[in-house]
């Protein structure tokens, strides 16, 4: 008695493009629905996000003028906070909202369609782009308010944010996870991280600080970043400590990690 050959089983090609933008449109519809419950369905919500910022470097400069005649770099107050500042806010915030992908949108992912990837990239999409528009308001705003006459250089800029997203990227998702399966661990990174305004080199240079000061703060990545990004803006600046490697592999660990823990425990954290 012979067997009939059983004939692979083929996608029918009406079905086959379904198939592989499926998780581009999940991803779509993640970030419209963000939209609506971040920032609202008018434009009140990405005003408040211009905001403040606006207002926090505006308190740097009044309160830092003050005291000193000038920045440690340029004649602006307001140029040389923002463009620490901006760069620390964008990871911040991306940090932020791939930290609570999986905890916002936990009643989603029991759908088949819905992945924990596709909630961190919806998640990350929006933030990085939010953070791009506000960098690009304000810092505009600061040029035109102060009059301030720069030949920018978007290499190092670009770069340092692409890098920031890269960090809170790999942050975020290993954040993803321990804050639903410890949810202690959300308060101590409250805690660990409260202090990264102060020592970020937001309102200082990393050569201005003592020795013991630099040798400390150089494990910090995000100070590696604020540098980078103020050589575009200033064109005499040249830091000689910054190492991109060490941010990328600060990066790329935590990443490793969080998604190596989602994918073995996305089932069971849905349950806790």
């Amino acid at each position: 008695m012979t067997q009939t050959p059983v004939s692979p089983v083929t996608v029918p090609p009406a079905i086959e493009p379904q198939l592989r933008f499926r998780g581009a449109r999940s991803v779509a519809a993640l970030i419209l629905r963000e939209m609506s419950t971040t920032y609202g369905r008018n434009p009140g919500g990405y005003i408040w996000a211009i905001l403040q910022p606006t207002a926090m470097i505006a308190i740097f400069t009044l309160a830092f003028s003050l005291m000193l005649r000038s920045p440690a770099l340029g004649t602006s107050f307001l140029l040389f906070y923002a463009s620490g500042f901006l760069t620390l806010r964008m990871f911040q915030d991306v940090c932020q909202a791939a930290t609570a992908a999986i905890s916002f949108n936990r009643s989603l992912l029991a759908y088949p369609r819905v992945t924990y990837v596709d909630t961190i990239c919806a998640r990350l999409t929006l933030a990085v782009l939010t953070q791009i528009m506000v960098s690009t308001v304000v810092l505009t705003g600061v040029i035109i308010y102060d009059d301030i006459k720069i030949s920018l250089e978007f290499g190092p800029i670009v770069e340092a944010y692409a890098l920031a997203v890269l960090l809170a990227a790999g942050m975020g998702t290993f954040n993803s996870y321990m804050t639903v399966a410890f949810p202690v661990y959300k308060t101590l990174w409250t805690i660990v991280t409260r202090p990264l305004l102060l020592v970020s080199g937001i309102f200082y240079i990393y050569e201005g600080l003592p020795m013991f000061a630099q040798n400390l703060l150089w494990f910090n990545p995000l100070i590696h970043l604020t540098a980078l990004a103020r050589t575009g803006f200033y064109s005499t600046y040249s830091p000689t400590f910054i190492s991109i490697p060490y941010v990328v592999f600060f990066a790329l660990v935590p990443m490793f990690f969080g998604f190596l823990l989602l994918y073995r425990y996305s089932k069971d954290i849905l349950y806790k």
